[in-house]
């Protein structure tokens, strides 16, 4: 697990920070985890500057896994939507968007996509 947290904690750097990465722990033969890669980010709380991308993304993660690839495909691509789009964007990533603003945007796009 050492060395998985350390390769998805550079992996996460590529693809634009912690804040919009997620991780699973894999296993074919029972149970799957998936969280996202920043953890719990205890000293965000009461803030409203968490960045929701990761764990949105570790949802879509899970549905995937569980056979329901359309609609984690739906999810991903309103994220994709909303972080090419800029308009919205949490702290970590330059922006001024709260928590809820940054989800409720991808909620948006969601919904306009079904």
């Amino acid at each position: 697990n050492m060395f998985g947290d350390i390769i998805t904690d550079l992996g996460a750097m590529i693809q634009g920070g912690l804040g919009i990465a997620a991780g699973g722990n894999i296993n074919p033969e029972g149970v799957s985890m998936f969280e996202p890669i920043h953890g719990s980010a205890p000293k965000y709380k009461d803030k409203s500057i968490a960045n929701p991308v990761a764990t949105i993304l570790a949802g879509a993660m899970m549905l995937d896994c569980l056979g329901e690839t359309e609609a984690a495909q739906s999810i991903e691509s309103a994220v994709e939507k909303v972080l090419s789009e800029g308009k919205v964007r949490s702290h970590d990533l330059g922006g001024d968007s709260s928590t809820i603003e940054v989800g409720d945007e991808v909620v948006r796009k969601l919904k306009l996509s079904l």
